[in-house]
C-alpha cells in the first residue's frame, strides 16, 4: 500500500468534482469529508467509483448546492426519509449524508439515527480501514482524520472494528459477513479479538435476510481465493448457519484402516482451481456445491471401502433448497448449477476408461452449450496427491477435449435431435403421448448419438419400423399410410 501524506491526498483529490463539493460545503459553512471505501482504496491503490461524502450538517443541502454548480449535466436524487442524496455527474456518483450517531434494538439491524459529529460518524463505521475521512473544505483540503489508526491496520493487513467488536456485530450482524468478505478481498487477517467476537455472535446472523447474505457470499465467491473466506466462515461458526450442506462435508471416517478424504477441504481446492480459470460466478457456485450429496450417499462396502454412489444426482436435487434459502435466482442460473453438479462425474468416468466417440457424443448432448464449463469443473476436481493417477486423468481429459473439438467439426449435425420427432411418431402409429412414444424416440436418439445410424430420414424410418415391430406396436395398431 502507499503511505500518503495530506499533500498526497490533496493531489489525489485534485479533481473538479471534489473542488466543487468543497465550494458547495464552504458556501453553506458546513464541514465536509470524503469517507470510507473511497479513502481506503486511495491507500490500497484500488480503483473505486463510489464516492461517499459525510457532511456535519445537512448532506441534502450540500448535494443541492453541488447540483446548482454543476448545472444540467448533473442529476440529483433526494431520499429525505434517510437524510441522503445522490448526485450523478458523468460516470461519477457521489452519495451525501449528514454525520450521524446510531443505536440499535436487539431484534433489528435497522438503527435509530440522530444527527451527530464527525467523531460519532466514524465511531459507527464497521472497520478501522473504513473509518478514514479526508476533509474537503478549502482551508483543510486533503487533511486525513484517522482516529482508529486505520492506516496502520492497512499496513499490517488487519481487519479490526473501531469500537467493541461484540457491540459492532450484535448491532448489525451483517458486519460479520462484511468482515470476512473484506479479509478475503484484501487478503488481510482478522484481528484476534475481532475474530473471537465473530464466534460469540455468529447466531445473530439469523436476523439477516437471505438477500443480504447472498450478496456478501457472492462477493466472497468472486475473490481470487474464496477458500480463505469460506474457511473463516467455517471457523467462526457462520457457515454452519448459512450453508450447513458444506460443513457436513468436514468429516473423515475410518473403518478397517481405510479412510475417505475430507470433502470440505477438497471442495475448497476445487473451487480455487476453478477460480484460476474462470470468473463465471455460477460455475464457481457449481464447484462449491459439486459434492454436497456425499454425506447422504456415503456407504461402507467391504470390498471397495467408502463409496459415494449417485452423490452427483443427490447433490443436484439439493441445489434448489440452497438457492431458495439464500434467495439466489431460481431461473436458468440455478438450472445451470444443477446441471453442472449432476454431470460432474461423467467426464471423470469417461476419462477413467477408453475414451469412445459414443461416450463423448452423449456427454456433448447432455451438457449442451455448457460442455466447456463442465470440462473445466471436472479438471479442477482432480486434486489427487497421487501424481501418476492425476496425470492419467488429465491426459485422458486432454483426449476428451480433442474428441470434443473433432466431433464439433465433423459431426455437429449428429448432435441435433433425430429428424423424426415425437409428433410424427404418434401420428404414424396412432399413439397418444405415452411411454411407448418415449421409448421409440429414445431408440432413434441413441442410434444417432452412437453413430449407428445417420441422422437422415430413410435409415431412421427403417430403424423406427423395426423397433415398433419389436415392441408389438405395428401388430397392435395400424400404421398410417405414408
Amino acid at each position: 500500500m502507499r503511505l500518503l501524506t495530506n499533500d498526497d491526498l490533496a493531489q489525489l483529490l485534485d479533481h473538479d468534482i471534489f473542488h466543487k463539493i468543497s465550494a458547495a460545503a464552504d458556501s453553506l459553512g458546513m464541514e465536509c469529508y470524503v469517507v470510507g471505501g473511497y479513502v481506503r482504496d486511495l491507500f490500497l491503490e484500488r480503483p473505486s467509483s463510489d464516492i461517499d461524502v459525510v457532511v456535519v450538517g445537512s448532506g441534502i443541502q450540500v448535494a443541492d448546492a453541488l447540483k446548482k454548480q454543476l448545472g444540467k449535466k448533473a442529476k440529483i436524487s433526494v431520499f429525505r426519509n434517510f437524510g441522503t442524496a445522490q448526485v450523478k455527474y458523468g460516470d461519477m456518483e457521489v452519495e451525501f449524508v449528514g454525520a450521524r450517531r446510531e443505536s440499535y434494538q436487539r431484534n433489528s439491524r435497522k438503527p435509530i439515527v440522530e444527527d451527530g459529529t464527525l467523531e460519532d460518524d466514524q465511531n459507527r463505521r464497521d472497520f478501522t480501514i473504513n473509518a478514514l475521512a479526508v476533509c474537503l473544505n478549502a482551508n483543510r483540503f486533503g487533511e486525513l482524520v484517522d482516529p482508529f489508526d486505520g492506516v496502520l491496520d492497512m499496513q499490517d493487513g488487519i481487519i479490526r472494528t473501531p469500537l467493541d467488536p461484540d457491540i459492532t456485530f450484535s448491532d448489525d450482524p451483517l458486519r460479520m459477513l462484511r468482515c470476512i468478505r473484506f479479509a478475503t478481498q484484501l487478503n488481510f487477517f482478522i484481528d484476534d479479538e475481532t475474530f473471537e467476537a465473530l464466534e460469540r455472535n455468529a447466531s445473530r446472523i439469523k436476523i439477516i435476510s437471505g438477500e443480504r447474505i447472498q450478496t456478501e457470499l457472492n462477493k466472497i465467491m468472486m475473490t481470487r481465493t474464496p477458500s480463505k473466506g469460506l474457511v473463516d466462515l467455517h471457523r467462526c461458526g457462520l457457515l454452519q448457519l448459512i450453508l450447513p450442506e458444506l460443513t457436513a462435508l468436514d468429516i473423515v471416517e475410518t473403518r478397517n484402516g481405510r479412510a475417505h478424504k475430507n470433502n470440505f477441504y477438497h471442495t475448497l481446492e476445487v473451487l480455487d482451481n476453478v477460480c484460476k480459470r474462470s470468473d463465471n460466478l455460477w460455475l464457481r457456485w457449481a464447484a462449491l456445491m459439486h459434492d454436497i450429496g456425499k454425506p447422504k450417499s456415503k456407504r461402507w462396502d467391504n470390498a471397495n471401502g467408502w463409496t459415494f454412489h449417485n452423490h452427483n444426482f443427490i447433490g443436484a436435487k439439493m441445489v434448489p433448497e440452497v438457492f431458495r434459502r439464500l434467495k439466489l435466482p431460481l431461473d436458468s442460473k440455478m438450472k445451470y448449477v444443477q446441471k453442472m453438479v449432476d454431470l460432474h462425474m461423467r467426464p471423470i468416468v469417461i476419462a477413467d476408461e477408453v475414451v469412445t466417440d459414443s461416450a463423448v457424443r452423449r456427454l456433448m448432448n447432455d451438457a449442451g452449450d455448457d460442455i466447456d464449463d463442465l470440462m473445466m469443473l471436472c479438471e479442477a476436481d482432480i486434486t489427487s496427491k497421487n501424481e501418476v493417477r492425476k496425470r492419467h486423468f488429465l491426459e485422458n481429459f486432454r483426449i476428451v477435449r480433442t474428441k470434443l473439438h473433432d466431433l464439433r467439426e465433423k459431426d455437429y449435425k449428429r448432435l441435433l435431435q433425430p429428424c423424426i420427432d415425437g409428433t410424427e411418431i404418434m401420428e404414424m402409429f396412432h399413439l397418444n403421448p405415452s411411454r411407448e412414444v418415449g421409448l421409440l424416440k429414445k431408440a432413434l436418439k441413441d442410434a444417432v448419438l452412437d453413430n449407428r445410424v445417420p441422422n437422415e430420414r430413410e435409415p431412421l424410418m427403417k430403424l423406427l419400423l423395426t423397433k415398433a415391430k419389436e415392441m408389438g406396436i405395428i401388430t397392435q395398431k395400424s400404421v398410417k399410410t405414408q
